[in-house]
């Protein structure tokens, strides 16, 4: 199973009232970084199977904008198991939930999400911490009780993308940190679709090495 971690986008500030701040909306800032990463997950080929988001607005508008970004065309599943007070339990509940599923978008909130992904990626019950910062996306393959990341993309490397010049010789800084397919991302979200694949081990990190099962 493919899970893409998705945390909600910039919403301005917190809301005292905790009703209120439920109903926070994305702010332009938030609705640009969902466009700009939805349109790179799109370069990249991303397809997936469901999307599952927080009942909160800003989760629910920041799932709304990927997957219309990558072209999903199902119905926005609402999960409580993903609000910010969400227990890891409840997160492995609505894993299995959903475990019929080959690809699916996770939209959440901090500080629980990037706990849940350290949680998934660690083995022996261990704990590591992964910080998704606003509108961060992680994809993680999750198989038999093991889970390997294989790439984490920040909202810094989707502007860097998008700001570089599709020229190589003036895309040499990006390219050395970021890899072959940052031109590709970069003329994509100016909104120039290239039809030629970017490698995905652009943002791909080390994968764990495979072992023989006993």
């Amino acid at each position: 199973m493919i899970l893409y971690f998705v945390r909600h986008a910039s919403a301005g500030q917190k809301k005292l009232s905790p009703r209120k701040d439920e109903k926070r909306p994305l702010d332009a800032e938030g609705v640009h970084q969902c466009t700009q990463m939805g349109r790179i997950l799109s370069a990249m080929e991303v397809s997936v199977d469901a999307v599952i988001s927080s009942p909160l607005k800003r989760a629910t508008q920041t799932a709304s904008l990927i997957a219309n970004e990558i072209g999903h065309e199902g119905k926005l599943n609402l999960e409580n198991a993903l609000r910010p007070e969400a227990k890891y339990e409840h997160f492995r509940d609505l894993l299995r939930k959903y475990s019929k599923y080959e690809s699916v978008v996770l939209v959440g909130h901090n500080p629980n999400f990037s706990e849940f992904l350290g949680r998934m990626i660690v083995a022996n019950g261990d704990r590591a911490y992964l910080e998704l910062k606003k509108a961060a996306v992680a994809k993680v393959e999750s198989e038999q009780k093991k889970s390997v990341l294989h790439w984490l993309l920040t909202q810094r490397l989707a502007t860097a993308c998008a700001d570089a010049s599709v020229a190589e010789g003036s895309n040499a800084g990006v390219l050395s940190q970021n890899g072959a397919g940052a031109a590709a991302f970069a003329e994509y979200s100016k909104g120039k679709k290239k039809k030629k694949k970017p490698p995905q081990t652009a943002l791909t990190t080390r994968s764990r090495p495979k072992t023989s099962r006993k």
